[in-house]
């Protein structure tokens, strides 16, 4: 495995133990690698992006436990979290790829809330692969061979759970290569807000998670992927789901950090009258790059979707969005919106915006848009005009262009911590 070196391989896949069809599922996987390689800015899904220039032989996969080892305190993180997030119904903390905490509340616990760790089950349980059922790419076939912990949560039919659940995924050792496995199945009719956080300190380190949402007929979910990662960090992440009839996805992503972030969201309207909503607020700065792939897939009739990513850039950071709208030709009466927002706020950085269409039924209202530029000059100079010193003026317009999207972000409880984030990379003086 030349692209992958020594480290990633089939012995090694079979070192992080579990269950014989877990075990199975790996191997194969790992095997695959063999014949796999990076892919290339060549390629059209992975245009624009700095992929050549990724190299992954100076990480290492999550070691198998060792004997004696001792355990992270997962009580101890979980405190902090929670103090930060809020009211939960349930928290699961993951560190350096392994799970070190899970706590349900006894109100969700009653509703039928399940958080299941797939390297306990003797059988499969469902959710993992269901959405996904092949890797699209080398990065998720990666997940499927070296992920230690993957986990299904299960929202049961007609649930109602009053506060969000969390997962989130920290890593704290150098050098690692993590890859978190959520499976999320919202049952007929259930309602659920889940937070998933992908948190690391300035260290390098390479993360590949997957995500599987799963929503079932007239279910409503609320899906918050929220990305802190530190500078030196690789991250490279997808999100793929499917609505049932009538049922409602709200997917919001929320990402400030790593040096490459690279953000995939598939969405499939698989029955009728579904919706699946998108939203995302992002912020670049030093030299990071920041790159977003969205695929609104509608298969079904009267199907809705509406997409609104909203992003700024400063120092020298590059934003990368290409989002494709693909209607079936079942899918009459399909009602899709995209648009995609960028603020340049210095003269170095760089921003691609890239909307599509496919459209194979006449019966459908389709419209995208998309706008790249600096600070309009007539609002600086309105605020000035006033009297608002320039470099706070700045600083509001920036907090105003992100004003709609923030308002649309799901779990709000959660989403409003990030505003903090925000303002820190605009900085005081703006």
């Amino acid at each position: 495995m030349p692209d992958f070196g020594d480290v990633f391989s089939v012995a090694h896949a079979a070192s992080l133990g579990g269950p014989a069809w877990l075990q199975q599922r790996r191997a194969g996987a790992a095997e695959a690698l063999g014949d796999a390689s990076l892919p290339s800015a060549a390629e059209e899904e992975w245009r624009y992006s700095p992929i050549g220039k990724l190299r992954l032989d100076g990480y290492r996969p999550v070691p198998a436990v060792a004997a004696g080892e001792p355990e992270v305190d997962g009580a101890d993180l979980s405190d902090s979290l929670r103090d930060r997030l809020g009211p939960l119904s349930a928290l699961v903390v993951t560190c350096d790829g392994r799970l070190v905490h899970t706590d349900i509340s006894p109100q969700a616990s009653d509703a039928g809330l399940a958080v299941r760790l797939l390297a306990d089950e003797a059988v499969p349980v469902g959710g993992l692969g269901g959405v996904l059922a092949e890797p699209v790419d080398v990065f998720g076939l990666m997940n499927d061979a070296f992920c230690a912990a993957p986990l299904v949560l299960e929202i049961p039919r007609g649930a109602r759970l009053a506060d969000p659940v969390a997962v989130v995924n920290v890593v704290r050792s150098p050098s690692l290569a993590v890859f978190p496995r959520l499976a999320v199945v919202v049952g007929d009719g259930a309602e659920a807000q889940v937070v998933n956080a992908l948190l690391s300190d300035g260290g390098e380190l390479f993360a590949a998670p997957v995500a599987e949402i799963d929503v079932g007929p007239a279910a409503r979910l609320q899906y918050l992927n929220l990305q802190e990662l530190g500078s030196g960090a690789v991250g490279i992440d997808q999100t793929a789901a499917t609505v049932a009839s009538q049922g409602h996805l709200a997917i919001g992503l929320a990402a400030v950090g790593g040096g490459y972030a690279r953000c995939r969201v598939d969405c499939t309207l698989a029955g009728r009258g579904a919706t699946g909503d998108m939203s995302a607020m992002y912020f670049g700065d030093g030299d990071q790059v920041l790159d977003f792939r969205t695929f609104q897939n509608h298969s079904a009739p009267d199907t809705n979707s509406n997409l609104l990513f909203v992003g700024a850039v400063e120092d020298r950071a590059r934003s990368i969005y290409s989002g494709l709208i693909r209607v079936g030709p079942e899918a009459r009466g399909t009602d899709a919106q995209q648009t995609n927002r960028i603020l340049k706020l210095s003269e170095e950085v760089w921003a691609d915006s890239v909307p599509n269409l496919e459209i194979e039924n006449n019966d459908v209202r389709c419209a995208h848009a998309s706008s790249v530029g600096p600070i309009d000059q007539d609002h600086r100079f309105y605020l000035e005009s006033r009297g608002v010193p320039p470099e706070v003026a700045e600083r509001l317009i920036v907090e105003g262009f992100f004003g709609e999207v923030r308002a649309r972000l799901p779990v709000q409880s959660v989403a409003a911590g990030f505003d903090e984030m925000v303002r820190a990379k605009i900085g005081p003086d703006r």
